[in-house]
């Protein structure tokens, strides 16, 4: 017959004291005071019965934590907030915590958060952006160990797994809406275009590839900002004082104007209130177009014109780059680790709304048309 298991309950009927102190004094709870004679009724009752404390769980000290690191340029432009908010949604799903790195397009901070990372032992990393030039080659080599992804410009050749973006695209559908309303003198407000930003350069050149396919290239005006801006700390409107501070230049400059363009929808809320400001009657004046269909831009007040490019689902689809790795690192096929690169991309849309309209020119062609029908 097999004999029944001591437990504390046992010890403490023989000891003749409460389980609870039995607990405290087999597991030298130091900071509870017991009298000698009882500690040696317990330690006796124990020895007698021949109880053995039950054994601890170890926690395993290497366990890793579900944790993604994101890489975001800033956060204070929407585009960049609807991102995080497509990453977080699946990550959410999927049991996993954010650890958010805001570069503010700094090299230094970049840097720093990259050698952080072995510390913080994510189990994915996300850039946002396209990695930093000079660290490409410390991205594709922690790519090696960590699953990468990166939301970039398609233009760019990247040996991780990439979400991408055809930023020359997005620029001539832009530039072909335009074209298609009759606008002929038209202007691009953009933030630095250095190189290191290559995607802005990207839009810009789509848009005015457009414009020299329709013989029209030298009636684009190109405004884009200081270098010396991106190496500020962006303050939460920067891109619109981009916006707003460039188009209040170019009324001065330029007399021909019928449209005026914003690299994103940021830069063209800083278009329309300086407009207002002046006085333009959009779009009856003058044309304005943004891109990346942000919240605001959905206004009823604003309706701006601009492109979408379903932003909330490249987050999301960087997600899930991330959790195909890992599985595929968990299950490996022949004792090899298999080599993908996964590559996805949205045909972006032009979404028209109420700040784009025929140049005043041809307005007024067509309402003289309509006035002599009318006498008729």
């Amino acid at each position: 017959m097999e004999r029944k298991k001591v437990t504390s309950s046992d010890v403490a009927k023989r000891a003749g004291v409460s389980q609870a102190t039995v607990s405290m004094v087999l597991n030298k709870k130091y900071n509870v005071s017991f009298s000698k004679e009882v500690i040696r009724r317990v330690e006796e009752a124990a020895q007698e019965l021949g109880y053995e404390l039950p054994k601890r769980r170890v926690k395993k000290e290497n366990r890793r934590e579900k944790l993604l690191v994101v890489f975001c340029p800033n956060l204070t432009n929407p585009y960049y907030v609807m991102l995080l908010q497509g990453i977080e949604s699946r990550a959410t799903e999927q049991g996993f915590g954010l650890f958010v790195c805001n570069t503010q397009r700094s090299l230094e901070l970049e840097e720093r958060y990259l050698k952080m990372l072995p510390a913080l032992n994510p189990q994915g990393v996300i850039y946002t952006c396209n990695p930093s030039r000079c660290f490409m080659s410390i991205v594709e080599e922690l790519s090696r160990t960590i699953p990468f992804a990166v939301i970039n410009n398609q233009n760019e050749k990247l040996d991780v797994d990439a979400v991408e973006l055809d930023n020359s695209k997005l620029g001539r559908i832009m530039a072909r809406h335009l074209l298609d309303l009759g606008h002929k003198h038209v202007a691009y407000i953009a933030p630095p275009l250095t190189v290191r930003q290559k995607q802005r350069s990207k839009r810009v050149e789509g848009f005015m590839k457009e414009f020299r396919e329709a013989g029209l290239g030298d009636n684009v005006v190109i405004k884009a900002a200081n270098e010396s801006i991106d190496k500020d700390v962006p303050g939460i409107d920067s891109e619109y004082r981009i916006g707003y501070d460039l188009t209040k230049e170019l009324l001065a400059e330029e007399q021909d104007l019928t449209a005026i363009v914003g690299l994103n929808d940021m830069i063209a809320f800083g278009i329309l209130d300086a407009l207002y400001d002046e006085k333009y009657k959009v779009p009856g004046e003058m044309s304005v177009m943004g891109c990346d269909n942000t919240l605001f831009a959905k206004m009823h007040k604003v309706s701006l014109t601009t492109i979408e490019h379903f932003v909330i689902y490249k987050g999301r689809d960087a997600c899930d780059i991330i959790m195909k790795k890992m599985k595929t690192r968990q299950s490996r096929y022949a004792d090899m680790e298999p080599v993908s690169i996964y590559h996805v991309e949205y045909e972006p849309k032009l979404v028209v709304r109420g700040t784009t309209s025929y140049p005043p020119g041809i307005q007024k062609k067509e309402g003289k048309r309509k006035t002599s029908k009318k006498k008729n």
